[in-house]
């Protein structure tokens, strides 16, 4: 074995990811990962030899055909194996199957976070052009919180992911349908014209007629506290450890770096949602802030609403797989059958939902009369499980196409 010192950053999940191992595998070699709730930056792992994914070519046997057996791309076998023909594969010789979808960019490789998001925005502006990357504003540590645009029209859609801590897989279930969405268009090279496109409508009509705005990590801050622990040198480390009730483990915060509901702050009948939910302090969850929009994360949110004057907005969240549609009776009468459209699509619940206020979408639809949707995906408990990211994506997908393609 050899031994790997842990990185700041560095997760169970991603280290396995990095070494091709299950995380199961990891903590059998190092038992005393499973005892602590976070990997802490200069511990030392044992790490086995990888085991790669192998097989023995059969008589007959040919490239395209293995490629397609496994479900991989023909370029990502060829660089797995360097110096293999297509036609020239020798009977009995061992050769290694990469992972799926290698030229994907959007990919788990253990928790997705702040700094996945970063990277793969980067990535994802540099290979499609016309995906335009910016900021709405900063964290309280900091940190950009990010957007990405597709589209000129003058019909424009909202969707945001990850206002709540715990519920981060809703990131990159969101930004893989920016990405399925850019390869539908035709970026460039070898991606134009890609057969990857799995929904209906017409990509390139949306990109003529629509402006879709997106904000995949609103609560970068929450997201790392929640993946990766906070440590003594952090400056808010005793008031967290208060905040979470003495937890050394915060997977079950949903709030802001300060202890702050980030869907609990917006100026729809506040002050009737701080009475219902009774916190008069900082939190891990349900905490509504000292006055609405007093965190710098909703408000650069309710900025960019209010600047682009959105047609139509979807609030990410899990889980639960239903789909909330309506506020206080203020909705369009266009919202409901909007919902019912998108449970279609989905296979989600539409639910009319009372006794909730101050969230984003009941504070744009009393803001602008306009629909808004509040969508839980997938079933369980947050975190939800990364093993269930390739269905929740799908049905993210399923979701942005049909409002695209209205």
């Amino acid at each position: 074995m050899r031994e790997y010192i842990v990185q700041k950053g560095d997760t169970l999940h991603r280290v396995a990811s990095a070494f091709k191992l299950s995380v199961d595998t990891l903590i059998v070699d190092n038992p005393w990962a499973a005892t602590q709730p976070y990997l802490i930056s200069g511990q030392v792992l044992y790490i086995r030899p990888s085991t790669d994914r192998k097989y023995v070519i059969q008589p007959g046997e040919y490239a395209r055909q293995i490629a397609k057996q496994f479900g991989v791309e023909l370029d990502e076998l060829r660089r797995a194996n360097p110096g293999l023909a297509e036609h020239d594969f020798t009977e009995g010789k061992t050769i290694v199957i990469p992972e799926d979808h290698q030229d994907q960019i959007v990919r788990l490789r253990g928790e997705y976070g702040y700094e996945d998001l970063k990277e793969d925005l980067a990535a994802l502006a540099h290979r499609y052009p016309f995906i335009e990357v910016g900021s709405i504003g900063t964290s309280v540590m900091g940190k950009d919180i990010p957007y990405v645009r597709i589209g000129q029209g003058t019909r424009k859609i909202h969707a945001n992911a990850s206002v709540h801590a715990n519920e981060w897989l809703t990131t990159p279930c969101l930004l893989r349908f920016i990405e399925q969405y850019a390869q539908g268009i035709g970026g460039i090279e070898e991606h134009v014209g890609t057969s990857q496109w799995v929904y209906g409508g017409s990509p390139r009509d949306w990109l003529e007629h629509t402006s879709l705005w997106v904000v995949p990590m609103v609560n970068p801050d929450g997201v790392e506290l929640v993946q990766q622990g906070v440590l003594p040198t952090h400056p808010l480390y005793h008031d967290l450890k208060k905040w979470n009730e003495g937890r050394a483990d915060y997977r079950g915060w949903k709030a802001n770096i300060r202890g702050v509901d980030l869907n609990d702050q917006f100026p729809a009948y506040w002050e009737e949602e701080v009475r219902r939910r009774g916190k008069t302090g900082p939190s891990r969850r349900d905490y509504a802030g000292p006055a609405p929009l007093s965190e710098p994360e909703s408000k650069a949110l309710a900025d960019l609403t209010e600047r682009e004057q959105f047609d139509m907005v979807l609030s990410i969240h899990s889980q639960g797989q239903e789909i909330y549609w309506n506020y206080r009776d203020l909705e369009p009468k266009e919202s409901r059958d909007w919902a019912l459209r998108l449970a279609a699509a989905t296979g989600y619940r539409a639910v009319k939902l009372g006794g909730s206020d101050a969230g984003y979408k009941d504070w744009f639809i009393q803001r602008f009369g306009k629909p808004g949707f509040t969508v839980e995906v997938g079933l369980g408990v947050n975190p939800l499980p990364m093993r269930g990211y390739d269905d929740i994506a799908a049905e993210v997908g399923m979701l942005m196409a049909t409002v695209l393609s209205w």
